[in-house]
């Protein structure tokens, strides 16, 4: 397990106090950002904070501070642990109180359904339950399983979304992605859907209107009109 500081932020305000210390050099082994520690030197940040000194805690050594003072690119470094305490690993299923068990059963039946890509270890690992259920409650075989609802175990309490999402992408890794076949019908193109063709380029020019062609067109109309009219009157007389 990687070793990490003790409250930054602490840490950062007694640093600012007690050491001619950069801004980045401070923000460096704080991991805060460098305006960050420049709010807390003008008193607009961390107020009502107090300082934690590093060197009390083991965490860092004067001399350490020495160099960086010296030195401004020199970058802090914790200090190795006096005791080390070794990470205690969990083995089996997750335990589950007493309280919650009855639900355990309705959040399986969740998991199997939206992430089918869990193996049964995982999920025994999210909620802490046996194989023979999993495989019970996937074979429609448990005893209440017409009464069981599918239940997000995020919301019951069973475990974290942190975990979840961890076991979804480990789940998830060298799986192949899904044909069309299995994502099923897919919008269709808005010209298939309109069964228009595409815009073509080389559109044809619209053809100029002849002006003369169309004024002697009207002349030779309207000198016909009078003769029209005379025919007509020599017809009505």
């Amino acid at each position: 397990m990687a070793q990490q500081l003790l409250m930054p932020k602490a840490t950062a305000v007694w640093l600012v106090d007690n050491t001619a210390l950069s801004f980045e050099q401070i923000a460096q082994f704080c991991k805060l950002h460098p305006l960050e520690v420049k709010a807390i030197a003008d008193g607009e940040s961390a107020q009502g904070i107090k300082g934690l000194d590093p060197i009390s805690t083991g965490q860092l050594s004067r001399e350490e501070i020495a160099r960086a003072e010296q030195n401004p690119n020199h970058k802090l470094k914790l200090s190795e642990p006096k005791v080390r305490v070794p990470e205690s690993k969990r083995k089996g299923p997750r335990y589950t109180p007493v309280s919650k068990r009855q639900d355990r059963p309705n959040a399986i039946l969740w998991l199997v359904r939206n992430h089918p890509e869990l193996k049964d270890a995982q999920i025994s690992r999210l909620v802490g339950t046996t194989k023979s259920t999993i495989e019970q409650i996937r074979d429609r075989t448990h005893w209440n399983s017409t009464n069981l609802t599918p239940m997000d175990p995020v919301t019951l309490g069973l475990c974290s979304q942190i975990d979840l999402d961890l076991e979804v992408e480990r789940a998830s890794k060298g799986r192949p992605l899904p044909t069309a076949a299995e994502l099923g019908a897919t919008l269709e193109s808005a010209q298939e859907t309109e069964k228009l063709p595409f815009a073509s380029n080389d559109r044809e020019e619209e053809k100029e209107i002849d002006a003369d062609a169309v004024f002697a067109k009207l002349k030779s109309l309207k000198s016909a009109t009078p003769d029209d009219e005379d025919e007509d009157d020599h017809r009505r007389f």
